[in-house]
């Protein structure tokens, strides 16, 4: 029975080839958590619309993108939907899979964000005659931030882990990438360490700079708490 190469492990260590895989899931990455703010942005003002005709279908949206898997949404997508006349390269696929998925999971969050401000404050606002969307932009999203963004921050770091899912659609990322590889070199157990290795790498320093912003926009609420006070 073949046992652990170290050998292999090191050569493959900082290998030029899965070191592309990590800047496309990096940028996967990146592109999903933009795409989807932007959409659950949309979502969230949707669901919380007083008309039907607007949150029924937001409703729906977060109902289904939540309540299916992502690696069914992204086979949907790329093997479904050709038979309707839609072909998606795998670029394209992944990345409407991504977005779409997240933003279901971001509508919630930021709607989560905005429920948790106290009525009041809108209503102390709407008192002074500002607008709904002043309200909104002024009053009500710079207190849901501090509760938006420790969710906000879990979500990138599941999301630099999700985007190993798009590999079944051949995606070339990193677990793509060590996948190809094993099936050239064989070496089972020592590629898929690199790649475990590169995933806590990504997850770890994300969780570094998730600190930092939490601590920044606490620090930016302790100043307008005590300010208030005074």
């Amino acid at each position: 029975m073949q046992g652990w190469d170290w050998n292999g492990f090191f050569g493959y260590l900082f290998n030029t080839y899965l070191l592309m895989g990590v800047l496309t899931t990096l940028l996967l990455t990146v592109a999903a958590i933009i795409g989807g703010l932007v959409v659950s942005c949309v979502l969230t003002l949707l669901r919380l619309s007083p008309y039907r005709g607007l949150s029924v279908p937001a409703r729906f949206y977060i109902w289904v993108f939540r309540g299916t898997p992502l690696l069914v949404q992204l086979i949907i997508i790329y093997t479904g939907l050709p038979q309707i006349g839609i072909k998606l390269t795998v670029i394209e696929s992944a990345l409407i899979g991504l977005v779409m998925n997240e933003a279901a999971y971001l509508a919630e969050i930021i709607r989560g964000g905005i429920m948790g401000v106290p009525p009041g404050q809108s209503n102390a606002g709407r008192a002074l005659g500002l607008t709904p969307a002043q309200v909104m932009i002024y009053i009500v999203m710079p207190q849901a931030t501090r509760i938006i963004i420790p969710m906000l921050g879990n979500s990138v770091n599941g999301l630099l882990k999700t985007t190993s899912v798009t590999s079944v659609i051949s995606m070339e990322e990193l677990l793509r990438r060590t996948q190809i590889l094993i099936q050239e070199k064989f070496l089972v157990l020592e590629l898929f360490t690199v790649a475990a290795l590169y995933y806590l790498v990504l997850t770890s320093l994300w969780d570094i700079a998730q600190r930092h912003i939490e601590r920044h926009f606490g620090r930016a609420h302790s100043k307008v708490t005590d300010a208030e006070v005074r």
